[in-house]
C-alpha cells in the first residue's frame, strides 16, 4: 500500500468523529435558539411531546443547510490542530509529504459535507417548511391561541384579522381585542373589545371568540351606510376547516418551491419585479451555501496548522469568526439581491469567492513556511499584557 493512501486514509478517519460531534453542538446551538417557543408550547398550550417532536424534526433541515459547513470547517480545524500541536505535521514534511498532498482527503471530505449540504437545501429544507406549516396549523386546529400571537395583525383566519395586545395562555383570556371581520363580501364589521374569551367546540374545527364591553362597527359597501353599536356580550365564530383546506391549496413561497418550481418561475417571469430577484436568489443560495464546504475547509487548513504557535481555544475562536465572515458576506449578498442592487449570482458565490480566495491564499503561504498575519493579533495583546505588568 502506497504511503499517500495510508496517510489520506488517517486523515479521513481522524476527521469521521470530530464531525459528528461538531454536528451535534452546532444543531443543539440552533435548537437553543427556539427553545423557549418549545417550552412555551409544552408548558402553557399542552401541546403533545410527539407534535413538539415532529415540529423539530421538520426544523432541523434548515438548521443544518448552516450547521454542516460550519461542522466541516470546525473538524478541518480540529483535526490540524491536533496534528500540528502533536508535531505530526513536521513530521511528514520531514519526510517528504508537502501541505498540498495532504489536501486530497480534506477536498473528499468537503466534498461529502457538500453532498449532504446540497439535500438539505435541493429536497430537505423545502419539504421541511412544508411539512411544518401543515403541522402548525393543524396543531393549531386543536388549540387556536398558539397561531395568535400578541401585538401582531393576525390574518390566519380566512377573511377575518385579529389584533390582542395581551394573551394569557393558561385561561385563554385576551385583553385589548380588534377584529376586521370581511366574510360578508359586502359588509366590513370591525369590533373592539378591551377584554375577551376564547374557547372552542369539542371535537370540532370551530372556535368562538367572546367578547365584553365593546363597539361593533358595520360598513356596508352597497349601501355605503355606517351603523356602530356598544355590546355587553358579542361572540365571533372562526371556522378552521375553511384555513385548513386553504393551507394545502395556498401558493408556495419561495423556500417551499423544489428546483423545478423555482426554474420554472424564473422562465416564465417577464415582468423582472422584485419577487423574480427574490426567487432567482433563492436558485443560486440552493447550490451556493453547499459549495461554501470547499471554501471554509480550504481555509480551515492553514488556520489549524498556523495555529500552533498561539493557543488552541484562539485557533477555535479565530475559526467561528471567519465563519461568522462568510454568514455576514452571505446576508449583506441576500439583502442587496433581494434590492436588486447587484444580480443574485454576485450575492450568492461572492462569500465562497472571497473565503475561498483567503484560504488559498493562506495555504500557499503556509505551505512554504512564510508567516500569515493570524498571529499578529494574538502576539500583540501579549505583549501589551507584559508590558503592562512589568510597569
Amino acid at each position: 500500500m502506497k504511503l499517500n493512501t495510508v496517510i489520506y486514509k488517517y486523515l479521513f478517519k481522524e476527521m469521521l468523529a470530530p464531525f459528528f460531534i461538531n454536528v451535534i453542538f452546532f444543531a443543539f446551538v440552533f435548537l437553543l435558539t427556539r427553545i423557549l417557543d418549545i417550552t412555551n408550547m409544552i408548558v402553557n398550550y399542552k401541546i403533545a411531546v410527539s407534535d413538539v417532536l415532529l415540529i423539530i424534526l421538520y426544523s432541523m433541515p434548515h438548521f443544518l443547510i448552516f450547521v454542516i459547513p460550519i461542522s466541516v470547517m470546525m473538524t478541518t480545524l480540529l483535526t490540524f490542530l491536533r496534528l500540528s500541536g502533536d508535531n505530526e505535521i513536521i513530521a511528514l514534511k520531514a519526510g517528504g509529504v508537502s501541505l498540498y498532498e495532504l489536501l486530497p482527503p480534506v477536498f473528499m471530505f468537503c466534498l461529502v459535507g457538500c453532498l449532504l449540504t446540497a439535500g438539505m437545501t435541493v429536497y430537505g429544507s423545502p419539504r421541511g417548511t412544508t411539512a411544518l406549516k401543515e403541522l402548525t396549523v393543524e396543531v393549531a386546529a386543536s388549540n387556536v391561541n398558539i397561531g395568535l400571537k400578541e401585538r401582531t395583525f393576525n390574518d390566519y383566519f380566512k377573511d377575518v384579522m385579529i389584533y390582542v395586545n395581551k394573551i394569557n395562555a393558561k385561561d385563554k383570556s385576551l385583553t385589548d381585542v380588534f377584529i376586521e371581520d370581511q366574510r360578508n363580501k359586502n359588509l366590513v364589521i370591525t369590533i373592539v373589545s378591551p377584554r375577551g374569551e376564547l374557547f372552542n367546540e369539542p371535537d370540532k374545527p370551530v372556535f368562538h371568540l367572546r367578547l365584553f364591553n365593546g363597539t361593533v362597527s358595520q360598513v356596508d359597501l352597497e349601501n355605503r351606510s355606517v351603523n356602530s353599536i356598544h355590546f355587553e356580550t358579542y361572540e365571533v365564530s372562526l371556522d378552521l376547516a375553511g384555513t385548513l383546506s386553504t393551507t394545502k391549496v395556498r401558493k408556495k413561497n419561495r423556500k417551499e418551491m423544489n428546483l423545478d418550481e423555482l426554474r420554472q418561475y424564473i422562465k416564465e417571469d417577464t415582468k423582472k419585479d422584485a419577487q423574480y430577484y427574490v426567487i432567482l436568489l433563492e436558485w443560486h443560495k440552493r447550490f451556493s451555501i453547499p459549495f461554501a464546504c470547499f471554501a471554509l475547509g480550504l481555509l480551515a487548513v492553514p488556520l489549524g496548522v498556523r495555529s500552533k504557535s498561539v493557543r488552541r481555544s484562539f485557533g477555535l475562536g479565530l475559526g467561528l469568526a471567519f465563519f461568522l465572515f462568510y454568514y455576514l458576506l452571505l446576508s449583506a449578498g441576500m439583502v442587496f439581491g433581494e434590492a436588486g442592487v447587484y444580480p443574485p449570482l454576485v450575492g450568492m458565490w461572492v462569500p465562497n469567492i472571497v473565503t475561498g480566495g483567503m484560504g488559498l491564499y493562506f495555504l500557499v503561504r503556509t505551505a512554504n513556511d512564510r508567516p500569515i498575519w493570524i498571529n499578529f493579533f494574538p502576539n500583540l495583546i501579549i505583549t501589551r499584557l507584559k508590558s503592562l505588568v512589568t510597569r
